[in-house]
């Protein structure tokens, strides 16, 4: 598939370490931390298309033992972009310490957002209601796997969804999510284990493909869409500022295109 824009990933993990040379190519890709340790060291990096979070993973003892919500807003001063924070309802640690991470870091979202992408894994309801009680800007809902109901809620509060090849084995959520709230995702190296080798953040093909033929459409209209898309949660997070200048061109040219 030939496009001018190129490939769009909004949730991947990627060593920090990895040198910039590296990334060339793989389009322009959000790359989520776990810990607020890992996203120190990413929000000092450069790179023109990779987007460094900064995270802190629900279900990570480190992550919670070491988020505090000034540090938070610090490293958030660098990027456009939080990921990965959440709940998680297979971690042992408990649903409280969860929450009250979250809490904290949406309280601090709710005068400075960002692109936020969300995990979600067995506790979509409960992530639904704290984001009614808690309105935030900017809301990704990452390899969201939600009942129709609490997708329909997630849609009337504004969120996105970033959708990997996983979830078209069991899409039952995609049904309710409308088109233009669709962003596509590899989640690499997790969401993407169906995928055709080589598989690298970036690789979303199969994910365009899937989505085109869900909504009838060619897959170069859905690349299009994809950064229609973005823009409208750039907008939405008032983050434009804060993303590269290659990016921010690529935008414009989706939005003339």
């Amino acid at each position: 598939m030939r496009s001018v824009l190129p490939p769009l990933d909004l949730h991947a993990h990627i060593d920090v370490g990895v040198p910039e040379h590296e990334l060339q190519g793989l389009g322009v890709v959000f790359a989520a931390t776990r810990s607020l340790a890992e996203a120190r060291q990413a929000v000092e990096r450069r790179d023109e298309t990779i987007i460094w979070g900064v995270g802190s993973h629900p279900g990570l003892a480190r992550s919670h033992g070491s988020f505090e919500a000034a540090t938070f807003r610090s490293l958030m001063e660098h990027t456009a972009l939080v990921s990965e924070i959440g709940l998680d309802g297979g971690s042992k640690i408990s649903l409280d310490r969860q929450l009250s991470t979250l809490r904290a870091a949406f309280d601090v979202l709710a005068d400075q957002p960002r692109i936020t992408s969300l995990h979600s894994y067995r506790a979509t309801d409960a992530l639904v209601d704290e984001l009614a009680q808690r309105p935030v800007r900017g809301i990704v809902l990452h390899w969201w796997l939600g009942s129709a109901r609490a997708t329909r809620r997630a849609v009337d509060l504004g969120c996105f969804f970033s959708v990997n090849a996983a979830m078209f084995r069991s899409p039952g959520a995609l049904d309710h999510i409308p088109a233009d709230r669709l962003l596509t995702e590899t989640d690499h190296p997790f969401g993407d284990r169906s995928s055709p080798l080589p598989r690298h953040p970036g690789g979303v093909l199969p994910v365009e493909h899937a989505i085109a033929r869900k909504h009838g459409m060619q897959p170069e209209a859905v690349r299009r869409l994809m950064w229609v898309n973005l823009g409208s949660l750039v907008r939405d997070a008032a983050c434009a500022r804060l993303l590269s200048r290659r990016v921010r061109s690529l935008l414009v040219a989706s939005a003339s295109s």
